[in-house]
């Protein structure tokens, strides 16, 4: 069994609007030094039965884990 971890992000350039609002909110209470603040998601899951849990993931991400055309993804699997 793999435990998987799969960090989504919107790719540079892609706006970014709760990112946008975490860095407001983050400067409004004080952390004047926030900047660049993105928001993605983490999907994690247990694999089984698969010999090669990596490519497995990587499927998963390319048909429905990540929108590939405006998210980029890092697959963790240990």
């Amino acid at each position: 069994m793999a435990k998987i971890k799969v960090h989504v992000f919107l790719k540079p350039g892609v706006l970014d609007v709760q990112g946008k609002a975490v860095e407001g909110a983050l400067q409004g209470l004080g952390w004047s030094g926030v900047s660049n603040a993105r928001v993605g998601k983490l999907i994690e899951f247990d694999l089984t039965g698969a010999e090669d849990p990596q490519a497995e993931a990587k499927k998963m991400c390319e048909q429905l884990l990540a929108n590939t055309v405006i998210e980029s993804y890092r697959i963790e699997a240990t």
